[in-house]
């Protein structure tokens, strides 16, 4: 079992920027990947950006370039940072974590079993 808690959302103008984080539970023995998702009301939850233990990283090309993701294993927080924000990024955020599946793509929902709660995002001028 893996506990997280999202944090950081709000609402912000197009271009500007957020931090989200994702305090977790400590996990152990297994590779474990951690990822962000969103879901905007109407549509299909995305993957936005994941990270292995390893330290690799994924991200959709919506985000690339914009996004980075990371994690501060001392202190069991996963974040992401988000700049030059536009208003389709506008969605409910969650931070996501399960055993890394060999051949996985990592940004797709169903390769995670544990969620957290979510947090806003607004981009709006």
């Amino acid at each position: 079992q893996v506990q997280l808690a999202e944090s950081g959302g709000g609402s912000v103008q197009p271009g500007g920027s957020l931090r989200l984080s994702c305090a977790h539970s400590t996990y152990t023995g297994k590779p474990y990947c951690m990822g962000w998702f969103r879901q905007a009301p109407g549509k299909e939850r995305e993957g936005v950006a994941a990270i292995d233990d390893d330290g690799s990283t994924y991200y959709a090309d919506s985000v690339k370039g914009r996004f980075t993701i990371s994690k501060d294993t001392a202190k069991n927080t996963l974040y992401l940072q988000m700049n030059s924000l536009k208003p389709e990024d506008t969605a409910m955020y969650y931070c996501a974590a399960d055993v890394a599946r060999y051949g996985g793509s990592r940004l797709s929902q169903y390769e995670y079993s544990y969620w957290g709660q979510g947090t806003q995002v607004t981009v709006s001028s």
